[in-house]
């Protein structure tokens, strides 16, 4: 039980000293980004709002419409999400290899996770949707952490880390 305790505080300081650590590209690195990620996702980082919520088995993306009433952001957004989750499920990260580049903090060991050892399960919200990533392999709780890292740097612009106790989706 004490090492359960210990091991479940040594994550949750772990997220949260991660989550602080994130440092922002520079601007030349979010230009080229918002380039690239314009060529993968359907809709407009201006009008949405990445969030990337490290949890103790992984994390919860969530990607949501500035304006809730922007029906076609949140159709958008509901329509990349559901793609990429089924692409992540069957161990294709290709989309963010074009966006991030193959040396993407973390994507390495996505990669190479078997079958079934990481559970991706993709949600709609009422503003956009979200993928909620979980293992419980700490190889890749580790490297689900640096790829969210990785995200919110290069997405600083359009980026902000979270955390799943406080959802952004439930915000008029």
């Amino acid at each position: 039980m004490m090492k359960r305790l210990i091991a479940s505080l040594s994550a949750a300081l772990l997220i949260a000293v991660s989550a602080q650590a994130v440092e922002k590209a520079g601007d030349d690195r979010l230009d080229e980004i918002a380039q690239r990620g314009s060529h993968v996702m359907p809709f407009n980082l201006e009008q949405t709002t990445h969030i990337f919520s490290k949890t103790e088995k992984g994390g919860l993306q969530q990607v949501i419409a500035k304006d809730s009433s922007n029906v076609e952001q949140i159709k958008l957004i509901r329509e990349h999400l559901s793609k990429i989750s089924k692409e992540f499920v069957q161990g294709d990260f290709s989309n963010p290899a074009k966006i991030h580049g193959e040396n993407m903090p973390g994507l390495a060991e996505l990669k190479t996770a078997k079958p079934d050892q990481i559970k991706i399960v993709y949600k709609e919200l009422p503003n956009g949707a979200e993928i909620d990533y979980s293992t419980d392999v700490p190889k890749l709780i580790e490297a689900i952490h640096q790829w969210f890292d990785a995200q919110l740097s290069d997405h600083a612009r359009h980026a902000i880390p979270g955390h799943p106790h406080h959802l952004m989706h439930h915000k008029p």
